[in-house]
C-alpha cells in the first residue's frame, strides 16, 4: 500500500512518461496483463491509455490491473491510468519513507 507521499512523488515521476499500452474494445485479457506485468518489472513506472471505445469503466480497468499484475494504481486521471510496481531484478525508483 502506497501512503500519500509516496504517490504524489511517483505522480511527479510520471509526468513526463508517455503511456505504452492502450485499452481499447477488445478490453483486458490475461495477454495484456502479461505484458503490463513485464513491463512493470523493466520500468516500474508506467502509464496505460484507455481509448474512447473501450466498454469498461477506467476504474474497473485499474481493478483489474491492480489484481491481475500485482500493481498499486497511483492515478486515474481522465483516461490515464498510471500503475508502480516494485521491479525484483532492476530496482530504479527510490520511494520516500
Amino acid at each position: 500500500m502506497l501512503t500519500n507521499k509516496q504517490k504524489r512523488f511517483l505522480r511527479s515521476e510520471a509526468h513526463n512518461i508517455k503511456p505504452i499500452f492502450q485499452v481499447g474494445k477488445g478490453g483486458v485479457n490475461d495477454n495484456l496483463i502479461k505484458q503490463v506485468d513485464d513491463a512493470l518489472e523493466a520500468r516500474e513506472l508506467i502509464k496505460v491509455s484507455i481509448l474512447q471505445n473501450c466498454d469498461e469503466d477506467k476504474y474497473d480497468v485499474a481493478k483489474v490491473f491492480e489484481k491481475g499484475a500485482e500493481a498499486a494504481v497511483v492515478q486515474v486521471i481522465g483516461s490515464t491510468i498510471i500503475l508502480y510496481k516494485e521491479s525484483k531484478e532492476q530496482k530504479k525508483i527510490d520511494l520516500p519513507n
